[in-house]
């Protein structure tokens, strides 16, 4: 079903219940919309342009009441998106939506996946949706977390905002949350202070390089990389740390001074590559004075604790 042309004029009793229910409500709506997300947003929503779409549902008689219920909808699952993701979540959303404004359209592009409702970013718009034959249907859950996080991560990247929103989001919460620790102890195996040793994850070489895997089709072992981005690479720095621990890097000063001198950048990193030497998920290599935990995009995640098991015959 293509766009309908907007209505010309709507009946006068459905006027008055868009007066009544919608007009009257709007500022305090976009006082709660505000509050909430801390800067100023505004809804705008065009009765002629939504009506046409009621096919003789609850809506045709009460679109002022469907549209407030909309927003009253979005509203209550945005405050559970700021409650489960904290402050960070109001940032992303008012630079993913850059406009400030929430709006309801009909979904002629067919993004909805189920019941009947869903919701996008469209010229920085955060936009509810309906689809043909739902308006005024599921009002309370267009914004459910799994919709939301759906159409904020179909936002494009961009210097400002690398990535997509999970992956940032995970980076945060695990990567930058626990790695302070695991870099701490391998440090420690190595006789030297955090400060002294790097880690480098290569966050944005492996994200582009999973998403062009996943693009053209590529067979990935983990589908939902992205949810899982963070927390596999943490894991496999701190399969790393492990395996130090396991053969007591820190207490024979041979295999300590071995790893030393053939790790002299002090850099331990993670990478992608196209094909293994000898395992088949996953291996340590060591290359110009930095040590590589490496596997490929199909197995990324795949295996993590064996990463580092042939450590010191690298040595």
């Amino acid at each position: 079903m293509g766009r309908l042309p907007p209505a010309e004029k709507l009946p006068l009793a459905l006027r008055k219940n868009i007066r009544d229910e919608f007009d009257s409500n709007k500022a305090d709506l976009e006082s709660q919309l505000s509050e909430l997300l801390g800067t100023e947003w505004t809804v705008e929503v065009d009765p002629l342009a939504i009506w046409p779409y009621h096919n003789d549902g609850w809506a045709k008689e009460n679109l002022g009441s469907a549209i407030k219920g909309y927003i009253n909808g979005a509203i209550y699952q945005l405050k559970n998106a700021v409650s489960k993701y904290g402050d960070e979540f109001k940032t992303e959303l008012n630079a993913l939506a850059p406009t400030h404004i929430l709006t309801l359209d009909f979904d002629e592009e067919g993004k909805i996946s189920s019941g009947g409702c869903g919701v996008d970013i469209h010229e920085g718009k955060l936009r509810i949706l309906f689809a043909e034959d739902y308006l005024g249907t599921n009002v309370d859950y267009c914004l459910e977390n799994p919709k939301l996080l759906k159409a904020l991560n179909a936002v494009p990247p961009t210097e400002e905002l690398p990535y997509s929103f999970v992956v940032r989001q995970g980076i945060r919460e695990r990567w930058d949350a626990e790695i302070g620790e695991v870099k701490a102890k391998i440090a420690a195996q190595l006789g030297k202070s955090a400060d002294d040793i790097t880690l480098n994850p290569n966050f944005a070489a492996t994200f582009d390089r999973l998403t062009q895997a996943t693009e053209a089709n590529e067979n990935i072992y983990v589908k939902d990389w992205q949810d899982n981005f963070a927390s596999f690479i943490l894991g496999y720095f701190d399969a790393l740390r492990s395996h130090l621990e396991y053969v007591k890097v820190g207490e024979d000063e041979l295999v300590q001074e071995g790893l030393l001198e053939a790790v002299e950048k002090n850099e331990y990193a993670f990478r992608l590559v196209d094909s293994l030497q000898d395992s088949s998920y996953n291996e340590v290599v060591i290359e110009d004075g930095v040590l590589y935990l490496q596997t490929t995009p199909e197995n990324f995640g795949v295996n993590q604790n064996d990463v580092a098991k042939k450590l010191v015959d690298r040595l």
